[in-house]
Order: C-alpha cells, then sequence, then structure tokens
C-alpha cells in the first residue's frame, strides 16, 4: 500500500442515515489512514442536525468552505461563515444549523476506538 490516499469527497457514498436537507459524506475508511477522519456536510438553508453529539476522547475541527451557518456548543451559539475553522474540544455537545444560503463544512477528526464515549441529546438545540 503506498504511503498516501486520494479520495474525491463528493465521491464517497452518502450517508443514508442523514435527514433530510442534511448530506454527509463521512471518508474515514476510504482514506486508509490509521487516525484520521474527514468528512463532508451539506446543509439546505435553515437545516439543523437533528440532535446533539459529543465525543469522550476526540477533538474535531470544522472548516466552513461555503455558505454559512451556526453552531450550538454546549449553551453558545456561534456564528460561522466561509473560511471559518471552529475547534470543538472534547466532551463540548455541538449541533450545527445551514444559514440563508446553506453550509458546506469539513470536519475533521481523529480515529474513534470501540471505546470512545459518544453522547447524543435529541433534544439538545430545540427551539
Amino acid at each position: 500500500m503506498p504511503g498516501f490516499t486520494v479520495k474525491n469527497l463528493k465521491e464517497v457514498e452518502a450517508s443514508t442515515s442523514a435527514p433530510p436537507g442534511l448530506e454527509a459524506r463521512v471518508a474515514r475508511d476510504q482514506l486508509d489512514s490509521e487516525h484520521l477522519g474527514v468528512s463532508y456536510f451539506h446543509y439546505e438553508p435553515g437545516v439543523r442536525t437533528p440532535f446533539g453529539h459529543s465525543h469522550g476522547e476526540q477533538e474535531e475541527a470544522y472548516v466552513v468552505v461555503a455558505g454559512s451557518g451556526r453552531a450550538k456548543l454546549d449553551e453558545e451559539i456561534v456564528e460561522l461563515r466561509r473560511w471559518d475553522v471552529l475547534r470543538i474540544a472534547t466532551g463540548v455537545m455541538r449541533a450545527v444549523q445551514g444559514g440563508p444560503e446553506g453550509l458546506e463544512l469539513i470536519a475533521i477528526g481523529s480515529d474513534q476506538n470501540e471505546d470512545e464515549e459518544v453522547r447524543a441529546d435529541e433534544g439538545f438545540w430545540a427551539d
């Protein structure tokens, strides 16, 4: 196996479990990486992640590549715009919402081992 992998995120199979208005393409296995995960997300205008989640061991970074939106991080809501990088520390509950023109972002994280605690909260960002 070579020491590199080239994979187009738009050619990674879309997640069938994503809700309407949210396109998710998770490229963890396709990168042949021991420790790195990269994913593509496209939120239609106003579409929000249907639940919040946090990681027990993993830190993540989200890079906004198009559009704008908001992220709820624990109890704080931050505005996101193109080329912003949002770092999210271990344990922070998060959810994302597309802005008026939608939101496209790249999520970057480490490998998730089987022992990692991932918490989900269905009512995290309810109006």
